[in-house]
């Protein structure tokens, strides 16, 4: 009977501790460089990572990155994982609320509320892997991803190899003479480099 009731106590006990974990156990992680730092191939891993552990995984990305696959995030190495584009950040907290992992990928291309919808995510028990540019071509801060960082339990800043010198890689250096902040490409368009060889 005493082992009986030890054993209903064990499952409440443990349903309860699920639930708490499930409800409180958000949480919001960076991935940021420049372009060519290996962003979204760490993205891609510890989604993959997830899925192993069976968890419930969404992943997302802004509608309007079509480079390599429009369903799909891809790495520059090849690696690559199915996806949901998405048009606005509230898709993602409409989309992404009842998963327990949400990734996304290409943050610095979302709209100002993203930073909102991941602190939302996370306080639902979500948690949520950012991955973007924190700085644009001159160098400055780009899109929401500030907003972002500033909220995030973790930010982990990767770095390429400056094909100038060979130093560690923060700026992406734009090789095509284009005024907009926005200019999808990729080795033809950018390149990484040190502060020394960017400010040359």
């Amino acid at each position: 009977m005493i082992l009986a009731g030890c054993k209903v106590f064990g499952m409440l006990f443990s349903e309860d501790v699920f639930k708490r974990r499930s409800e409180h156990g958000g949480s919001i992680e960076v991935v940021c460089g420049s372009m060519f730092s290996g962003k979204t191939e760490e993205l891609i891993r510890r989604l993959r990572r997830a899925q192993i552990a069976r968890l419930n995984v969404e992943i997302f990305k802004p509608m309007t990155d079509t480079r390599y696959d429009e369903m799909a995030v891809v790495s520059h190495n090849q690696n690559s994982i199915p996806c949901t584009p998405v048009e606005s950040s509230s898709a993602i907290l409409l989309l992404g609320s009842h998963v327990q992992v949400v990734g996304i990928d290409e943050a610095q291309f979302f709209d100002e509320e993203l930073a909102y919808v991941c602190d939302t995510l996370a306080n639902k028990g979500v948690r949520v892997i950012v991955a973007g540019l924190d700085m644009d071509y001159k160098g400055k801060p780009f899109g929401p991803m500030p907003g972002v960082m500033a909220i995030a339990e973790s930010v982990t800043k990767v770095h390429a190899v400056c094909v100038q010198c060979g130093n560690p890689a923060l700026y992406s250096y734009r090789l095509v003479p284009d005024g907009a902040r926005i200019l999808l490409g990729e080795k033809e368009s950018y390149e990484p480099r040190c502060r020394n060889c960017y400010n040359l």
